[in-house]
């Protein structure tokens, strides 16, 4: 064992740590406060950075713009890290100054999340539904989702604001909360680049089949786990807002959660139509190419009524995703701190019981052995060489 330098004593000095616990606490205010103010503000309707991110990469595109997988890899490689890279320059800069961290993360998640605008839009198509007015129905879904509305009947808009309401409670909501409690700030910004690439050139049209076969699959990655969170929080509001069971929402999403062409969207699609009673899937015209869907759920044909109970358990899912967030932040706190200490700790504890263990075995102090180690060693030298 190796030790530092002794004292008059003859006893190590040790030198006193303190011991610092991670400042978790900015990040969860900051969440809290965020999706506060989208609540209370919404999006706003000039200068909005998610909308300057789809300009900026929309310029980008047409100067980059290839028939390749390879070009459209290093579209979105480029446009993520781009704003990716000042983000985790700002979550650096920000450490240690929880004033400044909270703040920045409040207006990143106020930036990167949209339930107020979604559930106002879906509002809106609900009264165009319920005044019989398919002009106006219409003119509201391109703001929810990318399908032709112009073919669409009054059935069909209420299936696509439902099921629309479904897949962005995930992307809009859920998932750049989960992301921000994971990853602070730069999951929060990189999150949302690579939701509104996969918007962009994720489709399967001519154009984009390759191109943005890249955006499309980092897409489903980025939100594999956070989809399956939405289906799971939706199960457990669904007593609260539709009194349904949460084993019989969980059952559908096993059931029919896989049959859609989307390895997320599916999932959250099937909770909602489980939790509300209703049927979703059918055909859906994009950009001209029809999809066929499978069913989901076994309940009855969606009505103009359906959608104020998905705007209420969207509400309900967002308050759970918030606070789940939080704990998870917190959490993840607790851990690092344990993490921290517990080196120490065992350190400590070792060195203790090698000096018990020893002063046990040799009761003696060292330099009181050295000394009648080399007098008995004299001795007998001294009784070996006398004539």
């Amino acid at each position: 064992m190796v030790l530092g330098p002794r004292g008059q004593n003859g006893v190590v000095p040790t030198r006193k740590r303190r011991l610092t616990r991670a400042s978790g606490w900015p990040l969860a205010a900051g969440l809290v406060a965020g999706v506060a103010l989208d609540a209370l503000l919404g999006d706003p309707r000039r200068g909005h950075p998610v909308a300057a991110f789809g300009r900026a990469a929309a310029a980008l595109e047409a100067r980059d713009y290839a028939d390749s997988r390879g070009r459209g890899a290093a579209h979105t490689a480029a446009c993520v890290l781009a704003v990716a890279a000042p983000a985790a320059v700002l979550h650096r800069r920000t450490r240690g100054r929880p004033p400044w961290q909270a703040a920045a993360a409040a207006l990143a998640v106020w930036a990167v999340t949209g339930a107020r605008s979604l559930h106002h839009e879906a509002e809106r198509a609900r009264l165009s539904l319920h005044r019989h007015d398919l002009a106006s129905a219409r003119e509201v879904l391109p703001s929810l989702c990318g399908r032709d509305p112009a073919q669409l009947d009054a059935g069909q808009i209420t299936r696509a604001v439902i099921e629309s309401l479904a897949e962005n409670t995930s992307d809009a909501v859920v998932a750049p909360l989960l992301w921000g409690a994971v990853a602070g700030i730069p999951g929060l910004v990189a999150y949302r680049a690579v939701n509104t690439l996969d918007a962009m050139v994720g489709h399967r049209s001519a154009r984009y089949l390759r191109f943005g076969w890249a955006s499309a699959r980092l897409d489903d990655v980025a939100n594999w786990i956070p989809a399956r969170v939405t289906a799971a929080l939706t199960a457990a509001c669904a007593p609260l807002v539709t009194r349904t069971s949460p084993v019989r929402v969980l059952r559908v999403v096993r059931r029919d959660g896989g049959r859609h062409p989307s390895p997320n969207a599916g999932r959250c699609e099937a909770a909602f139509a489980a939790a509300l009673g209703v049927r979703l899937g059918g055909t859906n015209v994009y950009g001209g190419v029809a999809e066929a869907r499978p069913e989901l759920g076994e309940g009855h044909a969606p009505e103009s009524e359906d959608i104020r109970r998905a705007i209420v358990l969207s509400r309900a899912v967002t308050v759970s995703a918030t606070a789940l967030a939080v704990l998870a932040v917190l959490a993840g706190d607790g851990r690092a701190y344990r993490r921290r200490k517990k080196p120490t700790s065992q350190i400590t504890s070792a060195a203790m019981a090698t000096h018990h263990s020893t002063c046990r075995a040799n009761p003696a102090p060292a330099t009181i052995r050295m000394i009648s180690r080399a007098s008995s060693m004299s001795i007998i030298s001294g009784l070996l060489l006398k004539p």
